[in-house]
């Protein structure tokens, strides 16, 4: 599957936005997704995941009640509502996709995007 992330882009801190990821290639409904972001000089980490069904959804503690991920099977793409943005949330965030339950770990994902870049300017 190939993933194509959008949606980034420099906003204030305290704004909003929404990240979006459309898959192609294959059923999208099949997959796991997460998002997963790198700031500058940091490892990559989780961020978000939900699985197939959009049923069951998780979150890092540090975005819990602040980000929200969606997914919409029919348009195959998932999203990241990005409420009450702090600088820290600045990095590159990447989605991926994975055939299996969600998870936290970005080594078990098979399929990545190439990522948009947010920026959060304090």
């Amino acid at each position: 599957v190939q993933l194509q992330a959008s949606g980034g882009g420099l906003v204030q801190a305290g704004g909003s936005l929404r990240l979006s990821c459309a898959a192609s290639g294959r059923a999208f409904s099949n997959y796991a997704m997460g998002w997963f972001r790198q700031a500058p000089g940091k490892e990559r980490e989780f961020v978000s995941s939900i699985d197939r069904s959009g049923g069951s959804i998780y979150y890092t503690a540090s975005v819990k009640g602040r980000f929200t991920i969606s997914r919409d099977n029919a348009k195959s793409t998932v999203y990241l509502q990005m409420n009450s943005l702090k600088p820290e949330d600045t990095a590159v965030y990447y989605c991926a996709a994975r055939a299996g339950v969600p998870t936290g770990v970005q080594e078990y994902y098979e399929f990545w995007g190439q990522g948009t870049l947010v920026t959060v300017s304090s």
